[in-house]
């Protein structure tokens, strides 16, 4: 028999996105609220990044899912594979139906490893690891730290991808260790990159220009690696703007993958049309969908066109929070995102160039009298402590 569910809104993602707005509607007296989230364990992912650089442990990125879970909402242990707009359900690979008045999506983001020859099966090799997965980052910190000399890569996929900033975050942290143990000349290091600068927003591309050049990295702009051959150890570089490709030996490589909205999304109707990574069809301000306007998305699996990052999540929260109250209500929705989106760029052990823009691409500081778009010491500081415990203690509370 078809177990049946109903909720006046239904969720479907327990990550950030889910379970910050699921605390703000609780917050806000909206009662009848059901989560569609099938992992026993939250992770908090940005620490990943000072995992691989040896800086953090990895269990302090983890809490079990049930700690962080709104009190009163209705954990739908579950994974959803299909939305039906018309009906107004939600499958689960269980076989439940969950039926929904208004329904929310942000089932983060999809890692395609398999989207590159040869990476997916790179990371079992012994000089291949990536952040992008919490099993793997510890061991991207052995490979940085038994390293004296040869050639490290470090990649970045074309596409829009989580946290853009991470494939280049460790790449520095990488190097700053080196220089500190006396053996970053006896390295090459290579990042590759598949944009023409270093950073969307040009004053943040230039103290990373200088960054980069402090530790004497050959950056590979407007490239992307297309294979990876454990096997042999290369990797095959092409560039874009050229048109060439060419391979290169490498000691160690740090592999970020494509990525895209979850398969799901893609094949149904909430999907953008046209758009290569369907992600959830919705209007960039008011966070509804443009089709269906009972249903709502934010995180990475949103088609806003602003950085995937969790800040941008923490900004979009009270916009969804407050137009979907206005939408049950029969209001009209005047709360706007602005594109709001920041990046803490790790560029030593110690220092963070805090990243921070909107939709104009221009530098949108939220802290006065400093000036974030230059390496500083205090935003480390704002990244290793700070941030977790607004996570943990606040943003997934409804807080903030």
């Amino acid at each position: 028999m078809v177990r049946e569910i109903s909720h006046e809104i239904v969720v479907v993602g327990g990550g950030n996105a889910g379970i910050s707005l699921t605390a703000k509607l609780r917050r806000a007296g909206l009662a009848d609220i059901g989560v569609v989230e099938p992992s026993d364990t939250h992770y908090y992912q940005p620490l990943w990044t000072l995992v691989g650089g040896g800086c953090v442990r990895a269990q302090a990125s983890r809490r079990a899912e049930a700690s962080v879970m709104p009190q009163g909402a209705d954990w739908i242990k579950d994974r959803a594979y299909e939305v039906d707009p018309d009906k107004q359900i939600v499958r689960t690979e269980s076989g439940s139906v969950v039926r929904y008045d208004h329904l929310v999506v942000c089932p983060g983001i999809q890692l395609n490893w398999s989207a590159i020859p040869g990476m997916q099966e790179a990371l079992s090799s012994r000089t291949v690891s990536s952040n992008y997965r919490y099993d793997l980052a510890p061991k991207t910190w052995q490979l940085i730290k038994s390293m004296r000399a040869g050639t490290a890569v470090f990649t970045m996929p074309s596409g829009p991808i989580k946290c853009g900033g991470a494939p280049q975050k460790i790449a520095y942290l990488a190097a700053d260790y080196w220089r500190r143990q006396g053996v970053l000349g006896n390295i090459r290091v290579v990042l590759v990159l598949p944009t023409p600068s270093m950073f969307g927003v040009p004053q943040f591309s230039a103290e990373l220009e200088r960054v980069a050049g402090r530790f004497g990295i050959d950056v590979r702009k407007n490239s992307e690696v297309t294979e990876i051959d454990a096997g042999a150890q290369t990797v095959t570089i092409t560039d874009s703007a050229a048109g060439t490709t060419d391979q290169l030996g490498y000691d160690m490589c740090h592999v970020v993958p494509r990525q895209s909205a979850p398969d799901w999304i893609k094949s149904g109707p909430l999907s953008t049309s046209g758009d290569q990574g369907g992600y959830v069809d919705v209007d960039k301000g008011t966070l509804q969908h443009h089709t269906f306007g009972n249903i709502f998305a934010l995180g990475d699996a949103g088609s806003t066109p602003n950085s995937k990052t969790g800040a941008a999540i923490r900004k979009q929260t009270p916009v969804a929070a407050a137009n979907l109250r206005a939408s049950i209500a029969g209001r009209a929705m005047t709360a706007r995102y602005g594109g709001y989106a920041s990046c803490p760029l790790t560029t030593s052990r110690g220092r963070v160039v805090l990243a921070e823009f909107d939709y104009s691409m221009q530098p949108t500081p939220s802290i006065p009298l400093i000036d974030t778009t230059r390496e500083r010491r205090d935003m480390w500081l704002l990244k290793r402590y700070a941030l977790p415990a607004m996570y943990w203690n606040l943003i997934l509370k409804g807080l903030i």
